[in-house]
Order: structure tokens, then sequence, then C-alpha cells
């Protein structure tokens, strides 16, 4: 059975090309919305923190109408540290629309993806967004997306995918490079003619892979995927199975069955094969598992997703101030948190730690640990955790570590500080190419190790104007030390709150993290040293009061602002010693042994 009134098909690319505002406007055109109604801008986009930042965490499934036709179509994240989610969305599909910048080109998450889809025969559109940018490389984009597929061994009918030039904010598209479309027609129809139609046995016994998982408060877990074969009804009675056999096969029942329609969800009371569902019912149902007949219980098999390659430890809260703020504060509360976390987050491992109160948790890389945190903290949890590690493998008797591929676009003139740093972090120089406009386009195969805490730094090395990409390459032998830190710390030895004297009496030390009124505790870290040291002060010292005037009493304390650090930038600054403390209201960096003497006894210890 052929299903010719529907295609399924995924948005995929490098962060920040816009495949969430190409969305909306197919969304717009494709009837979905009335005529004047009032839309907000990148309206996939629908968590908080991905509205904050701009970009997308989770792939969501919208669906529009040509001419009878639906076509369900995949909005994917575009950073390499959610790029499980990428990996198993693409089961869901029959071809992907590969979104290219018109002015930065394929970049490595875009390579990364492509290679994906490749992998599993799907046949690619190839959109050419933003064309309408000034700095646009119409003629040379093209051939480097022909190249890249040239270079990840693409079959003959891929590498004649048809190419398309888009402007996803106006809507348009046309297949002249250099005369814009009036709307996004012609990509409806590329859609229609290139993208196979979903096809499966519709009389055979049932059978559907669960790509991935929602929660709804009123009917509980979600499994989200595609029928490959079969019908699926209501209220029938099913198997869940699984191909790894991490769990022995179980009946269940289906109690609801959705379609996606636009950006809501239609209840149905069945469904056919190719079409994309969410069944609700099966209360330990997870990604991977399949939906099967109770006769003919065949899973099938899932992608294997990649490796995490950094970790960091969550441990309860004992500071001080510990329980003051956070809603869930237990170590109990904490692991269930993580684990139910587990179940939706594919590339995610929980482990636990080596004491009760310690979970370890591996991921893609830092920013996709940070989601999670700050996930959690706005969630009222309270925890603390520890600075990131890469994790290292054994291969053939030889330690190995992830190397990353790093694409650097940098001024020119800033081009010196960010070579330098690259080569105390081992970083090897692999391409160099100008990219016009006084720009140079740097290529690195980097260890992950030397990216740790680096982000901040190259933004100042580059005044800003740097754009740094990076995604694991391959593991290579362990390329020996690397200092992360060129600064200390500067750490509370007294407990109470700031006061603007003793702030001011050790500005001259360094960069300090707090102001006048704010609580610490001792061992509290309270600012940055410039040099390699840790130095104790105390910020609660007050001004010693007598009745005598002089010269030079009564003048006005100027203090220097604080740094105030967000998530990432506290987890860059943490050294091994120290932990990062987590609470709904606060972010505090600490040293992991707060008594100053215990702490330098320590020290002397490990000299």
């Amino acid at each position: 059975m052929k299903r010719e009134d529907l295609r399924n098909v995924a948005i995929i690319a490098h962060v920040d090309h816009g495949k969430t505002t190409l969305v909306d406007e197919m969304l717009k055109q494709g009837g979905v919305y009335r005529e004047n109604q009032v839309v907000e801008e990148r309206v996939m986009d629908n968590g908080d923190l991905e509205r904050e930042r701009g970009i997308t965490i989770l792939a969501k499934n919208t669906s529009v109408y040509y001419k009878d036709i639906k076509m369900n179509i995949i909005d994917t994240p575009g950073h390499a540290d959610f790029s499980g989610e990428v990996e198993r969305i693409l089961k869901m599909v029959n071809g992907v629309i590969l979104l290219v910048d018109a002015a930065e080109g394929p970049m490595p998450q875009t390579r990364f993806v492509l290679q994906k889809a490749l992998e599993m025969q799907h046949r690619i559109i190839i959109v050419v967004n933003k064309m309408d940018r000034p700095d646009a490389r119409l003629d040379e984009i093209p051939d480097e997306v022909l190249e890249l597929l040239l270079d990840l061994d693409a079959n003959d009918e891929q590498i004649d995918s048809p190419i398309i030039f888009c402007s996803g904010r106006a809507g348009t598209a046309t297949l002249n490079p250099y005369s814009p479309g009036k709307d996004l027609e012609l990509l409806f129809k590329t859609i229609v003619e290139h993208i196979p139609s979903p096809e499966g046995d519709a009389d055979d016994e049932v059978q559907m892979l669960v790509s991935s998982i929602d929660y709804n408060d009123y009917v509980g877990r979600m499994a989200i995927g595609r029928i490959e074969r079969g019908e699926l009804k209501q209220n029938q009675e099913i198997m869940v199975c699984d191909y790894h056999e991490k769990h022995p096969p179980y009946k269940a029942k289906i109690s609801n069955i959705y379609q996606i329609d636009g950006l809501g969800r239609t209840a149905v009371e069945s469904a056919k094969v190719g079409d994309i569902v969410c069944v609700s019912g099966i209360p330990d149902i997870t990604i991977g598992d399949t939906v099967a007949s109770v006769t003919k219980p065949e899973p099938m098999p899932f992608v294997k997703i990649g490796e995490p390659t950094i970790e960091m430890t969550f441990a309860v809260n004992d500071s001080p101030f510990a329980g003051k703020e956070g809603k869930f504060v237990t170590s109990r509360q904490i692991r269930d948190r993580l684990m139910k976390e587990m179940l939706k987050d594919v590339s995610l491992r929980v482990e636990d730690g080596e004491t009760t109160d310690t979970f370890r948790v591996a991921g893609r890389g830092e920013m996709h640990i940070s989601i999670l945190i700050e996930t959690m903290r706005r969630e009222g949890y309270e925890f603390s955790v520890s600075t990131p590690k890469v994790l290292l493998k054994e291969i053939d008797g030889t330690l190995c570590e992830p190397i990353e591929k790093l694409v650097i676009d940098v001024p020119e003139a800033t081009m010196g500080a960010v070579m330098e740093k690259m080569g105390s972090r081992k970083g090897e120089l692999t391409q160099m190419a100008p990219q016009g406009s006084d720009r140079m386009r740097l290529e690195y195969l980097i260890p992950a190790r030397g990216l740790l805490g680096y982000r901040n730094e190259f933004l100042t090395d580059t005044k800003g104007e740097g754009i740094l990409n990076s995604i694991f390459y391959e593991y290579q032998p362990y390329k020996g030390d690397i200092t992360r830190r060129y600064t200390g710390s500067l750490v509370s030895f007294d407990t109470g709150e700031a006061v603007g004297y003793g702030l001011f009496k050790i500005q001259d030390r360094g960069s300090l993290f707090i102001g006048p009124g704010t609580p610490v505790y001792e061992g509290m870290i309270v600012g940055m040293n410039p040099k390699l040291e840790d130095m104790a002060v105390n910020v609660c010292k007050k001004k010693q009061l007598t009745n005598t005037r002089a010269s030079g009493s009564d003048e006005a304390l100027k203090l220097v602002p604080p740094v105030k650090l967000s998530l990432e930038m506290c987890i860059e600054f943490l050294a091994d010693d120290e932990l990062l403390e987590v609470t709904p209201k606060s972010l505090r960096l600490r040293k992991r042994i707060l008594d100053t003497q215990l702490r330098l006894k320590a020290k002397a210890r490990e000299k």
C-alpha cells in the first residue's frame, strides 16, 4: 500500500540556519492559521528555555496541507549537543529538507545530520536559506553542498537532489538565486514530487516503532511513532517488545490515538500505514520500544544513538545554605527526576555515584547537561554539580579521548589570539580559508577537554564577533595534560553578609562575582583572582568606627559592578576542587572543602 495522500519529512540543518522560521511560514501558507490570526514568531519553540535562548532543544511534529496532501513536518534541533533527538527522529520520515545558510554554507552539524540521513537512504531536498542576506554566496553554496554529498558517499539519486533558494523570513522559494519568489508553492510542490510517499502492508499485523515520548497530565505517557504496517485501533490490545531485549514483551491496551493536525492533536479511532501518531495508555513505554500485535510481536531495530562524551556529578547540596531555597532537595527526589529525564532523552546516561547522594550524569556536551540543570532548577530542585569531565575509553590497550571537529569563523584581526589559545589546548589546524569581508574560517581537531571553559574566552578574544561550532569527530590516543584555567579564586573565609567596605578593600585583587548585601559563607567563591592561586578574603569586614575624625574617613567608596555569571559561565569556571550550588533562586560557586584550614592542609598534602 502506498499513501499518496501523505508525506513525512524532517527539516535538518546546523544551528541558527533558520529551520524554525521556515516552518513558521510553511504553517502560515499551509492553511493552519486563520487569515487574521495573530501568530508569534518561532511558534514551534514552545518551551521557555527554547524561546529565551532562541534555539530548538526538542524535535517537534506539525502538519500542513497542500492540495489534499497531508505533510507531516518535523522541526529538529541544530545544536550538536541535542543530535540524539535528530538521529531517532529520522526513523519516522521518508525524506529530509537540508537547510543551508546562504552565507555560512555547510557547517559541522550539517555534515553530521546529513550523514545520518544518507545512511538511511533518505531522499534529500537542498534548501539554501536566507538568500536575501547581503553577504550571501549564492553561486558557491550549491557547489559546497555537492562536495559534501560526494564526500559522504551519497548515491546518484541523492547527488541529483533538487536545489531551492529560500527566504524563510519572507516566506518565498525560487529556483533562480537572483530572482526572489512570491511564496513557498515551489517548496511544497518539490516535497510532493521528490519525497516518496510512505508504504507498507496494510493487511499485515500492526507494527510501530516508538521514536519519541511525550507526557500529558491527563493521560500520562504518550508514545509517538510512525505506523510501519497494518492498522492501529482505539482500545486495541497490543504487545510492547524491544529489539535489544532490555525487557520481556508485555501486553497493554491502547487508550487513545491522536494524529498531528497543524499545531494540535486530533483524536482518531484508527490510523493506517505511514501515519505519525501519539498513543496513550501504556504507562512504562519508552523510546526504542515496538508496538506490535499480540499474534505477531516482531520488534523493529532501533538506531544506535551516539555515546555521551562528557560527564558531571550531581549531588545533594550540603552547603550551609542548603534547603533554604529549593523545594526538592533529597537524594531520592533528585534521582527520580534524573531517571525520568533519561526515559525521554536517549543520549543521556545516569548512574549512581560512589556515595548514596551522588549521581553521574553523562551527555553529549556542556550545553546538553546545562539545559537539564536549568530545567531542574526551574522546577524547584536544589543540588550541587561538579566540574565537567570527558569520558575516556581504552581502545586496543591505548587510552583514548574524544576529539571534536571545531569550525571557527573569526575576523582576521583577532585570528592570532585564537590560534595561540588553540595551540595551548592541543588543537591541530586542519584547514584555513578566507570567508570574505576580512574574515577567516579555521578548522581544528581538538580534544573535547580543550574546549571546556573556552567559549567565554573566545568571545572576549574575538570582541564578540567570532563564531565557534564543534561536533564529535572520533576517539584518538590521549593528548597529554591541558591547563584548563589560568586564574584562581577569591574565597570567603567568613560567614555573614557582604559589606561594601569589605568588597572595596579586595576589589583590586580581582573580579568580584557578588555585590553588597549578598549572603556568603566560609568556602564560597566571591570572585576571580588573575593569578593562578586561590586567595582567602573577608568580604564581611566592616569599617572600624571611632569617635575621632580623620581626613579621608568620609570618602565615598566606589565599587566596580560585579560580574554576573550565567549557568554556562559558572560551569566553565569550575576547577576540580570546586562545586556549583544550584537552587531555584541562586547559583553559588564554592570549594569542595569549605573550612579554610582543612583546605590548605589538603592542598599541602597533595604537593
